[in-house]
């Protein structure tokens, strides 16, 4: 995936500001596709250019002017077309950067590494702790949309973040249990 087809995909929903897609990717995508906002606004820029969406200045007189993009039809194809890809190895490729600090961790001693362990499961449990939060934006997301159905979509990836929260907290602690036994 690219940044350019989730916020298309955003914009297929209705038209929304910078800082509303910002708000969005941070609401839901965040979890398996940060961005920043300097992103967000460098790809609709650059799609502009490609036609895949529109702009328009909207002036306000209390409030900074903001600028509302709109999906085109060449967007809606692109999305479309990206929609349909076969997957090919997109959804095995794991890039972790944690995962090359725990390979390499033989140099660190086991007390160092069973630290580093605890305070990974602590930070997978607080985001796991978010999940309330994602439910609550994806019933208020919901409110927004004709189709109820693709709110089913936006469950599955929350429950895939549950999964793999819980994953790495059970996989944290066999591991913190091992180096333990090590001693």
């Amino acid at each position: 995936m690219s940044l350019k087809h989730g916020l298309l995909g955003f914009l297929n929903y209705g038209d929304m500001t910078g800082y509303e897609l910002n708000k969005a990717f941070k609401d839901s995508l965040n979890f398996f596709w940060p961005a920043h906002a300097s992103q967000i606004y460098r790809d609709l820029a650059a799609m502009e250019k490609k036609e895949w969406l529109t702009s328009r200045r909207i002036m306000q007189e209390d409030k900074p002017n903001k600028r509302l993009y709109s999906i085109t039809d060449d967007g809606k194809d692109e999305l479309n077309k990206w929609l349909t890809l076969r997957n090919g190895d997109e959804g095995v490729c794991t890039r972790d950067a944690f995962l090359v600090k725990v390979f390499f961790s033989g140099e660190k001693t086991i007390d160092e590494n069973i630290k580093m362990f605890e305070d990974y499961r602590d930070n997978c449990q607080k985001a796991l702790n978010m999940r309330a939060k994602i439910d609550n934006n994806i019933d208020e997301y919901k409110k927004d949309i004709v189709d109820a159905q693709k709110a089913f979509y936006w469950m599955a990836t929350a429950q895939y973040g549950s999964h793999h929260y819980s994953m790495c907290i059970a996989w944290a602690n066999e591991m913190i249990e091992k180096m333990e036994a090590m001693r």
